[in-house]
């Protein structure tokens, strides 16, 4: 059912995008394929302007288009089982900005996947995007272009990485492991935080956890150096944000 759901929301999207006249350059679609609500958190880079308030609901197979000004940079993640008033003032089990519904420039709390993204211009239309697990791992996602010829990539960490998830690495709530962190958050040492001598490529290596991350989810990075074949680059101007992907 959700599957149905998941692909007539993509074809509405692309209809609806297609049949534009904003103007702006590109767009987000930003599709919840989970069983559940939850709250996508926003981050603009520096200078950038914040998304929808930088943050809201999203139901159990809704979806929503963002039109993105050109040469945005930021990050999108999702936060679950969130809790607001009616000021917006409340708490997320993870990815949480600060109890706030519109994170307005913060982000999230680790651990959460995140996907970060450079969009070009029209003149200079090439956009680069990957799904990051720097920061551990909460909800699977996927990012994937609408179009845009040859070479462009999927960037995505499509399995629940909760269910596999090392014990020393595990973030709980009661019985149920809501969150896995990165080996960074969990050890709080330069050497896995790629920090201080372990500041660049030769020295800070993948950790047997990054490996297990990236043998999970290939498609993601998985620790601050990691390989380049994480970052996708492409020329389309449309691309499909989903929250639990369909296998």
């Amino acid at each position: 059912m959700f599957i149905s759901i998941y692909l007539f929301s993509i074809i509405v999207s692309i209809f609806q995008s297609l049949t534009s006249t904003s103007g702006i350059g590109n767009q987000l679609i930003l599709v919840n394929n989970c069983k559940e609500g939850i709250w996508p958190g926003i981050q603009g880079g520096a200078g950038m302007p914040t998304l929808k308030d930088g943050g809201f609901l999203l139901t159990s197979g809704e979806e929503v288009v963002m039109d993105v000004p050109e040469k945005w940079s930021g990050r999108i993640w999702g936060r679950q089982n969130c809790k607001f008033n009616a000021n917006g003032k409340g708490s997320c089990a993870t990815g949480d900005c600060n109890g706030q519904l519109h994170c307005q420039g913060l982000g999230g709390v680790p651990p959460a996947t995140v996907v970060e993204m450079t969009l070009g211009t029209s003149a200079s239309p090439l956009h680069y995007y990957d799904v990051s697990l720097v920061d551990g791992f909460n909800l699977p996602v996927a990012m994937k272009p609408v179009g845009g010829g040859i070479g462009c990539g999927v960037a995505s960490c499509e399995v629940d990485l909760n269910i596999c998830c090392p014990s020393a690495l595990e973030v709980r709530a009661g019985d149920k492991v809501i969150g896995c962190k990165s080996a960074c958050l969990a050890m709080q040492s330069a050497k896995y935080c790629c920090t201080g001598e372990y500041s660049n490529p030769k020295t800070c290596k993948p950790t047997l956890f990054a490996n297990l991350f990236k043998a999970i989810c290939p498609k993601a990075y998985s620790f601050a150096f990691d390989d380049s074949s994480s970052l996708n680059k492409c020329r389309a101007s449309r691309y499909v944000i989903t929250f639990c992907p369909p296998k």
